[in-house]
């Protein structure tokens, strides 16, 4: 008894102060409300995220503003096409010591809290790789040597639909290891003229620090002890598992998808339903909750077959097919 009541107030604190960062978010970033709130799922979640958007729609001010409402230590990077892994891992330098001259390892901005990759498809595979094995390990491979990366570790990698020319273009097993893929759109009128009005006068709203790094670390494990009832499990493994070819809910999706999502899928499901529920001051997720993940969890994790794309048709249209059978 006395364990449930100790967890109840620790998911009591840990649910106002996500409810404090999204607020504290938002006074900085204007609408966007959905975008926000699924980036803080991956975070929340303890993953990834890919931000795609057209330029001038705040990724860059929404990375900076969460490193700073969340209290992590971030870095920045610019991909581009001649970018090396070394400028993502570090590398060693050789000094000069009055012991004689060795080896000095200088961390590169991997080694960081949370990290923004600006425009990850402009650079090479190989540099995208050598994120990659960061995201998905934990540590880093340098020099002959294995480093750990920082607890807690995000990458929230920006990608820009535009100007796809020379650019290189995720694997789709790498795109796997992002929790979750945001769409960011326009925003409404009534949020652009709102935007409009506060980023070009005299002052600028500066986001505030309302958690730590070990606040987050918290709220991570009890996204995980988060109990999850049979309904909502059976509704994530129904979806998962019929938005693959080989055993489709809906017949016609046979001829529609080339592939379709693996396990990952349905364990980011698990863990984003959770953290949503968290952010909406509730003990435990619904249905609800994995309609509204859906996309976000699955669209990188599906191909579209030729016939179907030359057909008109998308993602997003097959996921709220499979989304309304649940």
């Amino acid at each position: 008894m006395a364990d449930a009541t100790m967890i109840h107030e620790r998911l009591d604190l840990t649910m106002r102060a996500a409810q404090a960062a999204r607020d504290a978010v938002g006074q900085v970033i204007i609408g966007q409300q959905e975008v926000v709130e699924q980036t803080l799922i991956a975070l929340f979640s303890g993953g990834h995220a890919l931000l795609t958007g057209v330029p001038g729609l705040g990724k860059t001010r929404l990375v900076e503003t969460l490193g700073v409402v969340l209290g992590l230590a971030s870095q920045r990077i610019q991909f581009t096409p001649d970018l090396m892994p070394s400028d993502i891992l570090g590398s060693e330098v050789l000094d000069d010591t009055p012991e004689g001259r060795r080896f000095r390892f200088i961390p590169g901005p991997v080694f960081t809290e949370l990290l923004m990759a600006d425009e990850i498809n402009r650079a090479s595979p190989r540099t995208q790789s050598a994120l990659l094995q960061a995201m998905a390990e934990g540590h880093v491979a340098v020099a002959g040597s294995n480093r750990l990366v920082s607890t807690p570790f995000h990458v929230l990698a920006t990608q820009n639909p535009l100007e796809q020319e020379g650019t290189y273009p995720l694997p789709e097993a790498q795109l796997d290891r992002f929790l979750l893929d945001i769409r960011i759109d326009y925003p409404s009128a009534e949020d652009e003229r709102a935007m409009l009005l506060a980023t070009t006068g005299t002052t600028r709203a500066t986001p505030v620090q309302v958690m730590t790094a070990a606040d987050l670390l918290e709220a991570q494990r009890l996204v995980r002890a988060m109990p999850v009832g049979a309904s909502v499990v059976d509704a994530i493994l129904s979806l998962v598992r019929g938005a693959r070819p080989e055993s489709p809910s809906l017949p016609e999706l046979r001829h529609e998808l080339s592939w379709g999502p693996g396990p990952r899928a349905a364990q980011a499901l698990m863990l984003a339903v959770r953290a949503r529920a968290l952010l909406d001051n509730r003990l435990a997720p619904s249905i609800d909750d994995v309609a509204a993940l859906a996309a976000p969890a699955l669209r990188h994790r599906m191909s579209l077959t030729f016939t179907a794309r030359a057909a008109g048709q998308d993602l997003d249209g097959l996921i709220q097919r499979l989304v309304a059978r649940l």
